[in-house]
């Protein structure tokens, strides 16, 4: 009875050494980073654990459409460091000898990645499938367009150029018509004016027409004829 377990458990530990190893063609290789992701929090990656992802894994290939039977035996685990890495293959329940083939794997572990990143606190940075795509949610878009965005900026810059030159038509206008006004007064002020010097009136020289002496006149007048 001894010798048959025996060569029992022989049978299993080499069928399990030829399914589960980095060379399988279905195999695939996990890493996780429990003290990146859990600081001092951080548990210890020990054989319950281990039996959590298997169940976590069966439940994966149950929910997907061609692996109702899956069972967590048919899950094996592999070359397991402290670093906490291993290998895994998913056997078919239906088929003793053979793993399920790695797209099948693929697509159920894709399905319910998110359930499996939180069986364990972690995400699919600190949890990584490798050879498996990240399920990571694409990057939010703007509820705005960009379009939208440029085209404000564009008739912003438009309305105040418009409204620039205005104001410095506006101020050019009033500057040139500011300037004969002052103009005018000038001349105006320059105009004949009686003012009183020595206690005798005198008028100040006419910008426009000139003054002439009149002191002058008589013997302009004398002089002049030959």
């Amino acid at each position: 009875m001894r010798g048959f377990l025996l060569l029992a458990f022989s049978l299993v530990t080499t069928a399990h050494a030829e399914f589960c190893s980095p060379d399988s063609q279905n195999a695939f290789k996990v890493r996780l980073s429990i003290k990146t992701a859990l600081g001092d929090n951080a548990y210890a990656w020990d054989a319950s654990e281990e039996y959590l992802f298997k169940a976590m894994v069966a439940f994966a290939m149950r929910r997907y459409s061609s692996q109702k039977t899956t069972q967590i035996s048919n899950v094996l685990l592999c070359n397991v460091t402290d670093r906490v890495s291993f290998w895994f293959v998913v056997t078919d329940s239906s088929k003793n000898a053979t793993t399920v083939p790695r797209g099948e794997v693929e697509a159920a572990i894709r399905m319910t990645r998110n359930r499996i990143n939180n069986a364990f606190l972690l995400n699919d940075k600190t949890m990584q499938f490798l050879k498996i795509s990240s399920t990571l949610p694409p990057p939010t878009e703007s509820s705005v367009p960009i379009w939208l965005v440029v085209f404000g900026v564009v008739l912003c810059l438009i309305v105040a150029g418009i409204l620039f030159l205005i104001v410095s038509g506006i101020q050019q206008r009033k500057k040139k018509n500011k300037e004969p006004a002052e103009t005018k007064n000038l001349e105006e002020k320059c105009e004949v004016t009686v003012t009183i010097e020595n206690g005798m009136p005198c008028d100040t020289l006419n910008l426009k027409t000139g003054q002439i002496n009149g002191g002058y006149e008589a013997d302009d007048e004398r002089f002049t004829p030959l």
